[in-house]
């Protein structure tokens, strides 16, 4: 595989106690590999290099008519619709993606990027003598690395499934490697987690905040648990996650700021800072005539949000379709525009309901100039929340649901629905619920609680029902949009052709031949 030599390049004029620090890339220095890797400031150093993958338009920044990050990938499923099909979720879902579409590369070849990183990185701290570091901090950078390396087959796995597993750093003559099968892959992301997770601090000082802690390993690695349907080990990792000091932000609407991002809700977030440069993310970034225009909440997406009751809106007496955002779970007035609000404070400028679904994104999406003058047209600074203790918590529910333990579900599901302001289950539901109605209810319950998180695909295509996710947004009266399901092809990522034409050794996922 060609692309899978790297050149690697450190982030100069880096603070070696640093938290959104490895985003300052105001001198890009290429360093020599013989004067490097020679104490704990240079492994800190190539480790950041690795975190700076993370924030790749194709990964957590995001983007504003350009390539679809990991935040836009609700609209691979049916919570939003990516108005500018371009960019990848509308294409694919609309079924004219083939091996040769551009997103695949650029998705592919940015998680790679970042494995190729992480492997240098490895075999590098791991020589780097003894007296110039301390054992334990080694320790925790190496962690920190296999975390990485980790995340980053996670996203091949969920969206490739099998693919090259790559554990060194590769010459050009070693680089052209056929796939392993998926469950190599996902042993060696179970073995890199639970490594990780031995090594990684609970916590690190304020100002190191954003680096891999010992509960985003574990936080990952149940994801990636119930994913794969081993749910006693999602009840025993979240049980163990549990008892680690995180819980849930007071104020739903004020979490998905940059004052919120050192939350104790917050397991795992990509960091990012706004300057006057192109250095910043743009998953928060919005056109100033339209609400974020190329992710637009969908009709059914909304109509999922409960009545203030509990109830869905098909039952609740408090429903009014002509205000259809009254009465309703708060979440959804912190989450998505409606006509008539103001979505650019600075300019009191109105949403108008001018978009295809008639909605306007709001959760995460920037209202107002900085405090710097910058714009919300502009990159901003927004960190991008990866793993929420909100998840944590409802991946428990949704584990124990499944395996019969029902008692615990409802104190589970209770825990976010009080905090969102919403009655709780025991109130609306009572207590007598079956196994399938508690997992319906755990269900929804992620949907509205993680909207617009990128997480969608990822629930659907884990409880099969993406062909029902199509069915829902193709039934939305928006257009034109014309989602069609093509069985196992709406489910998984064809491997690029680039790759494919590189790399003899390489054969294409049966589905896209």
């Amino acid at each position: 595989m060609k692309k899978i030599t790297y050149i690697f390049i450190f982030l100069g004029l880096l603070s070696f106690s640093c938290s959104e620090d490895y985003l300052e890339r105001g001198s890009l220095t290429q360093l020599a590999e013989g004067n490097f890797w020679q104490n704990e400031q240079d492994a800190l150093l190539g480790i950041n290099g690795i975190y700076e993958v993370l924030q790749d338009r194709v990964l957590y920044s995001g983007n504003l008519n350009g390539i679809a990050g990991l935040p836009q990938h609700d609209s691979f499923a049916d919570n939003t619709f990516n108005n500018y099909k371009f960019e990848g979720p509308g294409n694919f879902v609309e079924g004219r993606a083939d091996p040769s579409y551009g997103f695949f590369n650029s998705f592919w070849t940015s998680l790679y990027r970042g494995i190729g990183r992480a492997n240098n990185a490895l075999a590098n701290i791991q020589r780097i003598p003894d007296e110039n570091i301390d054992q334990a901090n080694k320790d925790a950078l190496i962690g920190q690395v296999r975390f990485l390396r980790a995340l980053f087959y996670f996203h091949l796995a969920v969206y490739f499934e099998d693919v090259p597993l790559i554990e060194e750093f590769q010459t050009l003559e070693e680089a052209y490697v056929p796939k392993n099968n998926y469950s190599e892959i996902q042993a060696f992301i179970n073995q890199e987690l639970r490594e990780a997770a031995e090594v990684l601090p609970v916590s690190y000082p304020a100002t190191q905040f954003g680096y891999a802690t010992k509960g985003a390993a574990l936080s990952l690695l149940a994801r990636f648990e119930l994913y794969n349907k081993n749910y006693a080990e999602v009840v025993q990792l979240t049980s163990e996650i549990m008892g680690l000091g995180y819980s849930l932000h007071p104020d739903y609407g004020h979490l998905f700021t940059e004052n919120a991002e050192q939350s104790p809700e917050i397991v795992f977030s990509v960091r990012f800072i706004q300057d006057q440069t192109n250095n910043g993310e743009t998953f928060s970034s919005t056109f100033l005539g339209i609400p974020k225009v190329n992710v637009q909440p969908m009709p059914n997406m909304v109509d999922a949000y409960l009545a203030a009751d509990g109830l869905p809106i098909s039952e609740s007496p408090l429903y009014d379709p002509s205000d259809r955002r009254a009465n309703r779970d708060p979440r959804l007035g912190h989450s998505v525009y409606f006509e008539g609000d103001i979505f650019l404070l600075y300019l009191n400028r109105p949403f108008r309901g001018n978009t295809a679904t008639r909605f306007g994104l709001k959760k995460y999406v920037r209202n107002d100039v900085s405090a710097e003058g910058i714009a919300p047209g502009a990159p901003g600074g927004q960190d991008f929340y990866v793993i929420r203790y909100a998840d944590v918590l409802l991946m428990r529910a949704e584990a124990l649901a499944e395996t019969g333990q029902l008692t615990e579900v409802y104190d589970l599901i209770d825990q976010i629905r009080v905090r969102a302001g919403m009655p709780t289950v025991t109130e609306v539901n009572g207590t007598n619920l079956s196994q399938e109605e508690l997992l319906d209810l755990v269900k929804l319950e992620r949907r509205v609680e993680l909207a617009f998180e990128g997480l969608r695909f990822f629930d659907v295509k884990r409880w099969g029902e993406v062909e029902e996710a199509y069915a829902r947004a193709a039934a939305d009266p928006v257009g034109p949009y014309n989602p069609e399901y093509r069985g196992r092809r709406s489910e998984v990522f064809a491997l690029p052709l680039s790759e494919l034409d590189a790399n003899p050794n390489l054969v294409q996922n049966p589905v896209w031949n």
